[in-house]
């Protein structure tokens, strides 16, 4: 199959035989894990404790950074870097999260959103001129997408761009904030409105830091990720050169997107990294602290906060590697959906388990000498980073309803082509052609097939009453894509498992910790089929109206 978007398909009823032939988690793990230490000395070395009390990367460590080839990881060797596979960085990524999630992110914004534009769009000379720099750590990327006024609706940048007379170059001017790696990097990925008249038709621009007109403001007092450079950016009459433009003018929305795909993705990682530490944290706590002469461990409400962390990690992994596939099989392709699917999972997740350590923890949990404070402080952002949950929580669903308004629209006598489609799609069952030995997996794909038929039909109904309307439709919207999430998930865990049954490495454990994972789905489908709102959820909005 190709890594089109594998969940409009199956919105629109068809899911691909040999959906998992393209599932194969092949890497090289002596060479990840080569990183992974050489990035545990330099914390040795740097200690996280006295970055977060310095507030930055000192340069030198920077240096160390760049020495083991932190910058240079994806970048393909063609252009000197080190061509680690999607698989391969997101690996470093849960390595180096785990150790220190801080520090991380220089060399990790870099190459997953920073320099990622260039990658992928970038021509020819674009590529000679700033990837081996970039790949070396002599130029380290940011990406400028979000604004003081403009978060989640990017087509709406105020930050624009006018062509000079001779197409030289363009007059760049605006502002962004809350930009990682600021006052560290050398260059940046912008974008900006290229036409006054056509709003979301904008541009992707390498902008150099030293250029006039570039002012970098000081770094913003953080929560967390104390020691990670973040900071507002000022453009006035900066003279970009016309071959700074990546792709062709009007693609800065598209080529934005794609890039962000590569952010989600990065964040999934993250979040497994502290699912795995948290889990790892609580066996050691539950085990020895003693409570009513027993370990904590034999409690069942103990037990309950390990399960949930353990099939979340277990759920997290697969749904990473299943979108990192994807992504590897053709990056630029529309992923938009499995990549929020992957960071919405991911970090509701991660913080409710790093919740859950929290409690295991007791009192001792609260001291600032343990690892749990600055644990959570530096990963609560990751639920705003690219996007937020509530805009992930409806995104998939709406960017469904899009693509059924435009086939629709499209249809030649749409009067009765209209009547035709809606009455065949209402009735008619997704094509699964999806089949195993095992029975329970055989149970997940059941499971999964009529998630997957409630979604279209709710995404029908929600076309024929609502149209332009859907926007505003937004419990629906979430509860369309709560239903998404878990038939995204048991895909990802069945393909691992498919994997896994064909070359005889079916576990036991696996199979218990899918169960888990389709109770938990049930639960929630439950809750989430139905298409008019609670009456719990209509109160909602004369509460909120009655605060202001």
């Amino acid at each position: 199959m190709t890594a089109e978007s594998l969940m409009q398909k199956i919105y629109e009823g068809k899911l691909a035989k040999g959906i998992f032939d393209f599932f194969s988690p092949i890497l090289d793990a002596q060479k990840v894990e080569r990183v992974i230490e050489a990035y545990r000395h330099i914390l040795q070395k740097f200690p996280p404790e006295t970055l977060e009390s310095l507030g930055r990367l000192p340069q030198d460590m920077l240096q160390e950074m760049i020495r083991i080839g932190l910058f240079g990881l994806s970048i393909p060797a063609a252009y000197g870097g080190h061509g680690f596979t999607t698989l391969e960085t997101m690996r470093v990524v849960e390595g180096m999260v785990g150790l220190d999630m801080a520090a991380a992110l220089a060399s990790l914004a870099h190459l997953f959103i920073g320099v990622k534009g260039i990658e992928l769009f970038g021509n020819e000379a674009q590529k000679q001129k700033y990837l081996a720099p970039a790949a070396s750590g002599e130029l380290i990327f940011s990406y400028a997408l979000t604004e003081p006024r403009i978060g989640s609706d990017a087509q709406h940048v105020e930050t624009k761009v006018e062509r000079s007379p001779d197409g030289s170059h363009y007059l760049l001017n605006g502002k962004k904030t809350y930009i990682t790696n600021a006052n560290y990097a050398g260059a940046l990925t912008v974008f900006a409105q290229m036409d006054p008249m056509r709003p979301g038709f904008m541009g992707a621009f390498i902008v150099e830091t030293s250029w006039n007109g570039v002012k970098i403001g000081k770094d913003m007092p953080k929560m967390g990720l104390k020691a990670s450079s973040t900071a507002a950016i000022q453009f006035r009459d900066v003279r970009v050169p016309g071959e700074n433009l990546l792709g062709a003018p009007g693609d800065g929305f598209k080529i934005a997107m794609t890039i962000l795909n590569f952010g989600r993705l990065a964040l999934g990682a993250a979040s497994l990294a502290m699912i795995s530490q948290s889990l790892k944290d609580m066996r050691k706590r539950s085990s020895s602290r003693v409570q009513f002469g027993v370990p904590i461990k034999d409690f069942p409400l103990i037990q309950e906060k390990l399960a949930k962390a353990r099939v979340n990690r277990f759920a997290c992994a697969a749904i990473n590697d299943f979108t990192a596939m994807l992504l590897q099989q053709n990056p630029k392709n529309n992923l938009a959906m499995e990549t929020s699917h992957c960071k919405l999972f991911g970090t509701t997740r991660a913080w409710d388990t790093l919740y859950d350590a929290f409690q295991v923890a007791g009192g001792s949990g609260y001291i600032a000498t343990n690892p749990y404070e600055k644990r959570m402080r530096d990963f609560r952002v990751a639920t705003v980073f690219e996007g937020t949950t509530e805009i992930h929580s409806i995104y998939p669903a709406l960017s469904a309803l899009r693509a059924l308004s435009k086939q629709v629209y499209g249809m030649k006598d749409r009067k009765s082509s209209l009547l035709r489609f809606f009455l065949t799609s209402l009735f008619s069952r997704t094509e699964w052609p999806l089949e195993f030995k095992d029975k329970t997996l055989n149970k997940a794909s059941r499971l999964a097939r009529v998630n997957a038929d409630t979604i279209r039909r709710m995404l029908l109904l929600g076309w024929v009453m609502y149209r332009k309307k859907a926007p505003e439709k937004q419990f629906l919207l979430r509860r369309i894509t709560t239903l998404s999430l878990y038939l995204y998930g048991l895909l990802a865990i069945m393909a691992k498992l498919a994997h896994d049954e064909q070359a005889g490495l079916l576990k036991k454990e696996d199979l218990i910790l899918l169960q888990y994972f389709m109770e938990e789905a049930r639960e929630v489908r439950k809750n989430n089929k139905r298409f008019f709102d609670s009456r719990k959820e209509r109160l909602t909005a004369a509460i909120a109206q009655a605060l202001f």
